[in-house]
């Protein structure tokens, strides 16, 4: 999304680095990562911090932004959410299309054709993602975690109470009461998707939580 505001923060780049020595023996071309959690926990920070943490070690990565496959631009999604409160959840995001980039990206056909958000002009335009060469692809958003075409998931473990000024310093919503609403509705969604990671960041981003999974799981 063009015109995103991020607040990258020292405990992002260090976990950033603890993610990249985990992911580090599984790094094969067509590697797909979920970074997942709830609104203002940090995920386009994290996303963005691991990518860079990767090319630094000479490993290409991309990242793909939920935010871009939102059936609405932002400020118009803002104003229908207020007019049905009810539409808030999985139907107002693309996921089948970012599900499709990613297998296009994991069989190496490319160019990947993607959609991109231009905030301040409230606009969905397109773009061509270049994956000549990318090794690993980040997906990042609140519902990434449902993305079927994911191999290693990654769950930050904040809630909407403990993101509130993370969402304030990136000054994308008016609070209001109505956000509030927006997010407590989220949450009852996103909640339960912390049981599909494989790796969970608690609320403090200090010690990883890796799940272990049975080997035919």
């Amino acid at each position: 999304m063009i015109g995103d505001k991020l607040v990258i923060e020292d405990y992002h780049t260090k976990i950033a680095v603890e993610l990249y020595k985990l992911l580090l023996p599984k790094i094969k071309r067509g590697l797909t990562v979920s970074i997942a959690g709830e609104s203002g926990s940090g995920k386009s920070e994290l996303a963005s911090e691991l990518k860079r943490e990767l090319e630094e070690h000479g490993i290409r990565a991309g990242i793909l932004q939920q935010d871009d496959y939102f059936v609405f631009p932002p400020k118009t999604n803002h104003e229908m959410r207020k007019k049905n409160i009810d539409q808030v959840g999985l139907y107002e995001v693309k996921l089948d299309f970012m599900d499709s980039n990613l297998r296009s990206f994991k069989r190496n056909e490319g160019p990947v054709y993607k959609p991109l958000v231009i905030f301040g002009q409230d606009k969905i335009t397109a773009e061509e993602m270049d994956i000549e060469g990318l090794m690993v692809l980040i997906a990042e958003g609140t519902y990434t975690s449902l993305l079927k075409y994911i191999d290693l998931r990654i769950f930050i473990n904040r809630d909407y109470r403990e993101t509130l000024d993370s969402r304030k310093r990136r000054a994308r919503d008016k609070f209001e009461p109505f956000i509030a609403e927006v997010l407590k509705r989220e949450h009852k969604i996103i909640a339960s998707h912390k049981s599909m990671a494989d790796i969970i960041i608690p609320s403090d981003f200090k010690m990883l939580e890796i799940k272990k999974r049975p080997k035919n799981a």
